[in-house]
C-alpha cells in the first residue's frame, strides 16, 4: 500500500485546527499572526519528515535497490564485486641484453596509463611482459596491436610498445546495484543443493565482468557439467581465455563444486551475422542508426542455442531513427545457433 502525504495546506489546515482546539478563543488563520505562522512552520517541517520517512522506507525493500541492499544481500552471502584492472602483454623491442624494471609506466595516446609487473629482459631484441591498468575498469581494456609509449626513456629500449596477443583484458567496473540484486535474487530463489545448475551459475557470476551463464550436464559424459559465459560489458561478449581460467579456477576453489563432478568452462563460439541492408532514406544518420538498432537487438536476445527470427531483424531496422523503408536480403534465414554458440553482430554491406 502506497504512502499517503498530504500536501502543505492540508497539513497547514490540521495544524490550525489543533492550535486553535488547544488554545479556545484564538484564531490561528489570521494571516500574519503568531498562531498562523507556527502552523505554517509546523507544516512545512512536517511534510518534509513525512518525505524523508516515504523516501526511506522506498529504499529498504531489496527490490527497490535502495541503500540497503547490501545489507539484504550479505545476509544471504552475496558481496558487491569491486572494480577490476586490466592486465595483458605488452612487447618491448630494442637493443639484446636491455633491461626493464617492473614498475615501468607506460601510457596510450589518450592518457590511459599502466604499469609493468615484472621485470624483463630483452632477447633477440624484445621481450614479453605483463602489464596492468593503474585505474581499475572497463577503460583498461585494450586490443591486440594497439600501441602505447613509456612514460620514461629506458636506454636501448624504443619508446613505443605494442600490446599482444590476446591484448590487456579483464577490467570491470564495480558491480552495479541492478546486478547485486540479480545475484541476490538468484541465490534467494535458487540455494545451494550440492552442485545443482543455479549454485554453478551463482559461482561465476561472483567473477567480475560475468553477466549471463549456461549449465548443461552430460555433454561430455556422466557426471561432468559444462558452463559457458558471457561479458555483456565488454568490447566482445566472448571472453578470451584468462577470463575463461579465471571462472574456471573460482568454480574450482575449495568449498564450491562437488569434488566428483567433472566441471568444464568454455566461452561460446561466436555466430557472426552480418547483414545486407538496403536502407531508405540512405544517409549516414539512417545507417548508424541502424546499426545502433541492431547491435543492441542482438545485446539483449541473442543466448547460448537461441534464434533470432527475420522478424525481428526487420523490426529493430524499423525503428532505427529516420528509417522510412528498407530491404534487408541478408541473412534471409532465422539465426539458429548450435547448443555452444551465441549470435554475434559481424557487419553491414549496404546496398
Amino acid at each position: 500500500m502506497a504512502m499517503d502525504i498530504d500536501d502543505l495546506r492540508t497539513l497547514r489546515d490540521k495544524a490550525e485546527v489543533v492550535i486553535e482546539a488547544e488554545l479556545p478563543g484564538t484564531n490561528a488563520r489570521l494571516r500574519r499572526s503568531n498562531l498562523n505562522i507556527i502552523a505554517k512552520v509546523q507544516a512545512m517541517f512536517t511534510h518534509g519528515m513525512l518525505q524523508f520517512v516515504k523516501e526511506f522506507l522506498s529504499q529498504c525493500l531489496p527490490w527497490s535497490m535502495g541503500f540497503l541492499l547490501r545489507q539484504w544481500a550479505s545476509v544471504w552471502g552475496v558481496y558487491p564485486l569491486a572494480a577490476t584492472y586490466a592486465k595483458g602483454p605488452i612487447i618491448f623491442t630494442g637493443n639484446s641484453d636491455r633491461v626493464v624494471l617492473a614498475g615501468t609506466e607506460l601510457q596510450t595516446d589518450d592518457g590511459r596509463e599502466y604499469v609493468t609487473l615484472t621485470e624483463v629482459t630483452l632477447v633477440a631484441g624484445t621481450a614479453t611482459v605483463t602489464v596492468e591498468a593503474l585505474l581499475p575498469g572497463l577503460a583498461g581494456n585494450l586490443a591486440a596491436g594497439l600501441k602505447m609509449t613509456s612514460v620514461t626513456t629506458i636506454d636501448g629500449v624504443n619508446d613505443e610498445a605494442i600490446v599482444g596477443t590476446g591484448g590487456i583484458v579483464g577490467g570491470a567496473e564495480a558491480e552495479s546495484p541492478e546486478s547485486l540484486y540479480r545475484r541476490f535474487v538468484q541465490k534467494v530463489q535458487n540455494p545451494g543443493h550440492g552442485g545443482n545448475d543455479e549454485d554453478y551459475k551463482g559461482w561465476a557470476m561472483e567473477v567480475p565482468g560475468v553477466t549471463r551463464v549456461w549449465v548443461y550436464g552430460g555433454l561430455d559424459g556422466v557426471d561432468t557439467v559444462q558452463i559457458y559465459f558471457v561479458r555483456d560489458d565488454d568490447v566482445s561478449i566472448i571472453p578470451d581465455a584468462a577470463e575463461v581460467a579465471a571462472v574456471d579456477a573460482h568454480i574450482r576453489a575449495p568449498g564450491r563444486k562437488p569434488v566428483a563432478a567433472s566441471v568444464g568452462v568454455y566461452a561460446p563460439a561466436p555466430k557472426v551475422v552480418n547483414f545486407k541492408i538496403k536502407a531508405f532514406p540512405n544517409t549516414v544518420p539512417v545507417k548508424a542508426a541502424i546499426e545502433s538498432e541492431l547491435r543492441d537487438l542482438l545485446k539483449r536476445e541473442a543466448v547460448l542455442a537461441g534464434t533470432t527470427p527475420l522478424s525481428h531483424f526487420d523490426e529493430a531496422i524499423s525503428l532505427a531513427q529516420g528509417e522510412t523503408d528498407h530491404i534487408m536480403s541478408m541473412p534471409d534465414a532465422p539465426v539458429v545457433c548450435a547448443i555452444n554458440e551465441i549470435a554475434v553482430f559481424g557487419g553491414i554491406e549496404w546496398e
